[in-house]
């Protein structure tokens, strides 16, 4: 049995703001933006050439409840400085560029947030994408 991580939901408080940040700034290609039921909205996106998608809403929370923690996400890309450059163009404000590991492709990182708090982190892996199994 093959299970495959396809959908992610992510919470937050302004569903058009984060269907902006995701869209215009990171580039995430818009799947679909419906609502089958009144206040029931779903926004659906993918980030390039990936297989798996986001989805902002129904989860929504109240900013001043935030959830206790966030969920952190992870982009893979074949080239860091790059992607950083990208995103700073479209005004995503990533960390320095952090080799976890020197020498072994897979361990220098970025980080941003979205505007609801949730955690990002790019990755850089050049020889190979993907769970081995």
């Amino acid at each position: 049995m093959d299970y495959k991580l396809e959908v992610v939901v992510i919470p937050v408080t302004d569903i058009d703001r984060a269907k902006a940040f995701y869209t215009e700034q990171l580039g995430f290609r818009l799947d679909g933006d419906t609502e089958p039921m009144p206040g029931f909205r779903v926004v659906h996106m993918t980030p390039p050439g990936s297989n798996c998608s986001v989805v902002v809403g129904p989860v929504t929370y109240d900013p001043a409840t935030p959830p206790a923690t966030r969920a952190r996400y992870q982009l893979v890309v074949r080239d860091l400085a790059s992607a950083r450059a990208e995103l700073a163009e479209r005004g995503v404000q990533t960390s320095d560029i952090q080799v976890i590991t020197p020498g072994r492709d897979g361990g220098s990182f970025s980080f941003f947030a979205d505007p609801d708090g949730n955690e990002w982190a790019l990755q850089e892996v050049r020889a190979y994408v993907g769970a081995e199994l």
